[in-house]
This record gives C-alpha cells, sequence and structure tokens, in this order.
C-alpha cells in the first residue's frame, strides 16, 4: 500500500509509506494529487525541483507545498516522480525529477487550499517510513 486516507472531521488526512524516506516522500505527493484527481495523468512535462526543510517534517511540508505553487503558478499537475533524493547537512534538502502535465487537460474534484502541519509526522516504524499529513480544502 502507498498512502491511505483517514478519517478527519473537516480536512483530509492521509498516511503514505516507504521502504526508504524518498518513497514514503514520493507517496506522500501521490497522496495529494489523487485528493485533487483520481484518473491517469499524463507526462508531458519534465521538471526539475530543490526544498529544504530544518527537520523532515518541515522537508515534506516544503515538498508538498512546491506542488501546490506549481499548479497556482504555472498549471502544472503532478503524474510521477522519476528521481528523489533526500540529503541531511545542517538542514534536510531534497532534488526531485518530476513529471506532469497541465491541470486545463483535466476536470480536477477538490481544490486544496493548504498543507498544514496538524498532526503531521515523519517516521520510521519497523523496516518502513510513514509520513502523516492533513490538508486544507
Amino acid at each position: 500500500m502507498k498512502f491511505k486516507f483517514l478519517e478527519h472531521t473537516a480536512d483530509i488526512k492521509f498516511r503514505a509509506f516507504g521502504k526508504t524516506l524518498e518513497e514514503a516522500f514520493k507517496n506522500s505527493a501521490l497522496a495529494l494529487v489523487n485528493i485533487m484527481y483520481k484518473g491517469k495523468i499524463e507526462s508531458n512535462i519534465k521538471k526539475k525541483i530543490e526544498v529544504k526543510g530544518k527537520d523532515k517534517e518541515a522537508l515534506l511540508y516544503n515538498f508538498l507545498e512546491e506542488f501546490l505553487f506549481l499548479l497556482d503558478s504555472e498549471n502544472f499537475l503532478l503524474s510521477d516522480i522519476k528521481k528523489i533524493k533526500i540529503k541531511k547537512n545542517k538542514e534536510y534538502s531534497l532534488e526531485a525529477e518530476i513529471l506532469g502535465d497541465n491541470v486545463k487537460n483535466y476536470e480536477t474534484g477538490l481544490d486544496i487550499k493548504a498543507i498544514t502541519y496538524n498532526e503531521m509526522f515523519v517516521k520510521k516504524e519497523k523496516n518502513k517510513f510513514i509520513c502523516q499529513v492533513v490538508v486544507d480544502v
């Protein structure tokens, strides 16, 4: 299972899973897109993104916020993440190669207003990583 949606009174909460931190982040991004559009998205546009964060939660927040920014500013709707690399020096940094298409080619459902820190966590349990996120819709 890549991700699952959980009960929440007003917003949408999900957990994403991965064998690595990178895979859990990738699945978090795919869960985010799944809130807005449930069908197949073509991969006609390729981009590279870089984000930073003081800890894993801030990095996840900034990573997911980047997709909302790209959607609003460039009409970019994510379809897949080909490469993703997370490094830790003084702070965490993430570089990714992402694929997607123009959102105008799709009928999207829910609009996501914002990523929140509410109930957010990134942790390792046994041999898998789990990211939990609540988004404001």
